[in-house]
């Protein structure tokens, strides 16, 4: 075996221990190349989960949370079904309709507390027919992490876990590390209508991307796109609007 192919063997398997997509494996693109280049591989991993998480008030309601969860997942809809598990009972299906998410794709499971939801999401992420899954937890700890990671390796599937205290009350204390792909922070951002066109514009998101094995991170403000692509990037962090850098020019 030449020295490449050992190297290329060899950051296959750093990449499966880590939890993260190698060279050739799927991906999910934003189709934009403000975002995409941050990502291993030119996209979001499939075959593995990913952590979303927001702040203040979205802890307990994580409404803008789910809903660019729901966005991500909306194309593997098309591949299968998507299961769901809460422990509130409050998931809008109409909601998710609005933001282009195929509701006749859905199975919503509600669980009694942390525990018995991974163990659904694990199962889910196993099962036959399943595109992705998605958790609602508190917290979830390396071993839970691994776990979900070989549930997806062994049925296809992809996850999506949201960090979230439905009832509200102290966070639970958090292992060191993680298993997850991606760790993606998200917050609620003013839409922006078009030109003549009352009423509100396309779902907005600042997102940050705080974490991701083999890539880079960054902060973005997302929006929900009726193209090719579920996502489009509106503007880079600082960033007023998406324009190609002007170079400098001294005073004369």
């Amino acid at each position: 075996m030449s020295r490449e192919a050992r190297l290329e063997a060899a950051r296959a398997k750093i990449a499966a221990l880590e939890g993260r997509a190698a060279p050739g494996h799927a991906v999910l693109p934003f189709g934009d190349p403000w975002l995409d280049p941050h990502l291993p591989g030119g996209g979001l991993p499939l075959g593995c989960w990913h952590e979303a998480v927001g702040e203040g008030l979205e802890i307990e309601t994580a409404a803008a949370v789910g809903a660019f969860v729901a966005a991500l997942a909306t194309p593997l809809a098309a591949r299968g079904e998507v299961v769901w598990v809460m422990r509130r009972d409050d998931l809008h299906a109409p909601g998710l309709a609005g933001l282009g998410f195929p509701a006749q794709q859905l199975i919503q499971v509600k669980a009694p507390g942390d525990a018995q939801v991974l163990a659904v999401l694990e199962d889910a992420l196993g099962s036959a027919g399943v595109a992705a899954a998605i958790g609602e937890v508190d917290g979830i700890d390396l071993t839970g992490g691994r776990r979900l990671q070989l549930a997806c390796e062994r049925g296809g599937a992809t996850g999506f876990v949201i960090r979230r205290r439905p009832f509200g009350g102290a966070p639970r204390r958090q292992g060191a590390g993680s298993a997850a792909a991606t760790r993606w922070k998200i917050a609620a951002e003013p839409s922006d209508p078009a030109p003549g066109e009352p009423g509100l514009g396309a779902p907005r998101w600042r997102v940050t991307l705080e974490r991701c094995r083999g890539g880079r991170g960054g902060t973005w403000i997302l929006e929900k796109s009726d193209g090719a692509y579920p996502l489009r990037v509106v503007a880079r962090l600082g960033d007023r609007q998406l324009e190609a850098p002007q170079p400098l020019r001294l005073a004369g």
